[in-house]
């Protein structure tokens, strides 16, 4: 049976996205081993009634397939083997469509083939591109300033748009965006004499006016060797940073050559350095659409619904969809930037530093005039005024510390994409909540966890292709990230639709570990707590990503690190949920405020459950437990603060005083102080190296009396205690 329009039309692209994957093969490494394995499993699916085609694409995917099976990379000989098809398919492409018998692949094809030879093109790029960056710092200081904060921006939309044109490569925004950002860093380095910079954004700046004027399609392999370019660039501003920061000049070479050999290999293709023909990318019109192909048209890119040749990332749901490319004499207006000014991050700290000690100013005054005659009532008036005008300005100093969390979450749609083609597996990953603010402290300090989180649940969490359909799952697993505000709260949730946490592995592997006693009954969601253990694993076998017994512990470490807690839910067979809840700020907290005899204390709010006095009955003492309260058929351990701190004065029985129940990261568990006071807003104070490291203590704040409070941290308590 001949094959109909629409399957040349995806073997014609198919064939150029091979041809591309093919041009970064190399003897000795396995960049690109799986994309082409999975084009040729794709190919053998559209061509699947052509035998001439099937046969040649069987014998090179059979010999990638021993490759796999041993993890072993290509060689001379499957490189060759590779470059022979890739040599062969127009042709034969061509003999199919036109009626005529397609001849088999020979070793004169290998050698006719313009992208073979990689070593070809290394004379395109001169030795001495790669050097140290010579920044002429004396003269250029203030310039390299300015190109640092800009290119920094640049940077950001860089990835930013590589990531939507990964899975939409007909976005024309995102397209105009990344060649504008390259373009602008291209021609401030050449400025400034940034040789090794200059040379590779030029290179990729030509690549992306290819891909602008329709001569060449982004594929996956294009959109990489783009993302490796601006990971050297990074890298570069990087050492500019140093320079700028600590005076550090740049004494090692970041390499370039071998990037800009591979970005102009790429370019060859949307140049006639193929003989595969690239799709153009012409915006279609909706009547257009309808069309039937005629049999001698141009290949266009595959339906949305085309399988992928390797792992892909998805757009995130909440994206805004493709804009089509203007047409005819059609303006497009840019949206208006909104003015904006840079501010070092230092004078924002002095800035909240500043309004803390005007709250601090502002509660002791109000504390004053307490005693005073308030029959004018004008000192309450303007006391009452004080108090708007100094939250107001509270409020606006917090909100210039606050950034959307959008780069952090992009950060980790990198690592998805990265580590999905690494794994060999499909994987959707989706964000919600990108524009959701939070302190930057906050963002800098949750990078580094979520980091260990997403590379868990891409390597232990989802199961290959194969896995999921032999469970009745589609092939593509998905990754969620979102966040959002609850109450004075940001929520991070990362959840996976993979295998789950099974708790009777979890609780075996804490038993052989000795982590928890041989005969421990534990409920799930304290089994799922047990992962957080220093040293704790349930992997196989260790990866190069996971499965040393580290990070999770980290993980938690650093999320109470930031007064945070962390939960997991998880069903066995369908995915996990991890969420995450951190403060909005880590300079102001809410607190309630509990007295222990003569002294006072500050419990975070987002840690307190609820406040009770307790029955008789409700307090009992079990045999290596100590004290706890019954409370609601659940048993909390009961901790004296008095005892802890060595108070005087405190009250003793439980039932005179108040039990405040106490979340800290794990489970419940109630604290006795003498009597809660209040609840309100305090500053965070650093109490010195001295204190820094006290066993349940946080930090201090100045209360409205002029007196400190130390601000109680419930997860170091529990654990000193």
């Amino acid at each position: 049976m001949p094959l109909n329009v629409a399957a040349f039309t995806q073997l014609d692209d198919l064939c150029s996205r091979l041809s591309a994957e093919s041009i970064l093969a190399q003897a000795g490494s396995d960049e690109g081993l799986i994309p082409i394995y999975s084009l040729l499993g794709e190919m053998l699916e559209a061509a699947a009634s052509k035998p001439k085609l099937l046969e040649p694409l069987r014998e090179l995917q059979a010999k990638l397939d021993v490759k796999l099976d041993a993890a072993e990379p290509f060689d001379a000989d499957s490189i060759a083997a590779v470059h022979r098809i890739v040599a062969w398919l127009p042709n034969a492409l061509s003999q199919a469509r036109a009626g005529q018998e397609v001849t088999a692949p020979t070793d004169a094809d290998a050698s006719s083939n313009g992208n073979a030879p990689a070593e070809a093109s290394s004379g395109d790029a001169p030795e001495h591109e790669d050097q140290i960056l010579d920044l002429n710092f004396s003269e250029n200081h203030e310039l390299l300033a300015e190109f640092h904060a800009e290119a920094l921006d640049h940077l950001q939309q860089i990835e930013a748009a590589l990531l939507t044109l990964d899975t939409t490569p007909d976005d024309r925004d995102a397209l105009n965006s990344l060649f504008r950002s390259f373009h602008t860093i291209k021609g401030v380095s050449g400025f400034l004499h940034l040789t090794p910079m200059h040379t590779l954004t030029h290179e990729v700046e030509s690549l992306m006016d290819l891909a602008r004027t329709g001569k060449l399609r982004l594929s996956s392999t294009i959109i990489t060797v783009i993302l490796q370019s601006r990971d050297a660039v990074q890298e570069m501003i990087g050492q500019i940073t140093a320079a700028l920061e600590r005076g550090h000049m740049p004494d090692t070479v970041v390499p370039v050559s071998h990037l800009i050999r591979q970005v102009r290999a790429l370019a060859a293709l949307g140049n006639g350095g193929s003989s595969a023909p690239m799709a153009p990318v012409v915006p279609m019109s909706a009547d257009a659409a309808n069309e039937q192909p005629d049999a001698n048209a141009q290949p266009v890119a595959p339906a949305a619904d085309t399988p992928t040749a390797s792992p892909t990332v998805a757009k995130p749901t909440n994206a805004p969809a493709p804009t089509a490319a203007p047409t005819g004499n059609t303006t497009v207006h840019a949206p208006a930037a909104a003015s904006t000014v840079r501010v070092n991050t230092e004078k924002l700290d002095a800035l909240m530093d500043m309004v803390g000690e005007l709250v601090i100013v502002q509660s002791q005054l109000q504390e004053s005039a307490r005693g005073a005659d308030r029959e004018t009532s004008a000192l309450a008036r303007n006391l009452t005024q004080l108090g708007r005008i100094t939250k107001e300005l509270q409020h606006t100093a917090m909100s210039l510390r606050m950034i959307p969390i959008k780069p952090t979450f992009q950060r980790m749609e990198r690592l998805v994409r990265d580590l999905s083609r690494e794994f060999g597996k499909k994987i959707a990953f989706q964000t919600a909540g990108e524009d959701t603010e939070i302190d930057r402290t906050v963002t800098e300090e949750i990078a580094d966890p979520l980091v260990h989180m997403v590379r868990n649940a891409l390597d232990h969490g989802l199961e290959t292709p194969a896995e999921r359909v032999a469970a009745g799952k589609s092939e593509s697993g998905t990754v969620t990230l979102r966040a959002y505000h609850e109450g004075s709260s940001l929520v991070i949730e990362l959840s996976d639709d993979g295998r789950g946490i099974n708790p009777e592995k979890v609780l075996k592997k804490a038993r052989q570990q000795n982590l928890i006693a041989a005969d421990a009954e534990l409920p799930d969601n304290e089994i799922f707590q047990l992962i957080f253990l220093p040293g704790f694993s349930t992997a196989d076998k260790v990866t190069s990503v996971s499965g040393r017994g580290v990070g999770m512990d980290v993980v938690k470490r650093n999320i109470e690190k930031l007064r945070g807690t962390i939960h997991i839910e998880s069903a066995w067979g369908k995915g996990s949920t991890f969420r995450i809840r951190l403060p909005l700020t880590t300079a102001i907290i809410d607190g309630l405020l509990v007295r222990v005899g003569p002294d006072r204390f500050i419990l975070p709010s987002t840690t307190v459950q609820m406040a009770l006095r307790p029955a008789r009955n409700a307090l009992v003492t079990v045999q290596g437990r100590g004290e706890v309260l019954d409370h609601r058929g659940h048993l909390l351990p009961l901790h004296r603060l008095h005892r802890r701190f060595a108070i005087g004065g405190a009250v003793e029985d439980p039932v005179e005083g108040i039990v405040v129940v106490v979340e800290n990261g794990t489970r419940p568990y109630a604290l006795l102080v003498d009597e809660l006071l209040n609840k309100q807003e305090v500053v965070v104070k650093n109490l010195g190296s001295f204190l820094q490291q006290l066993p349940g203590v946080a930090g201090g704040a100045i209360l409205g009396d002029g007196n400190i409070a130390l601000i109680l941290d419930p997860a170091s308590l529990c654990a000193a205690a």
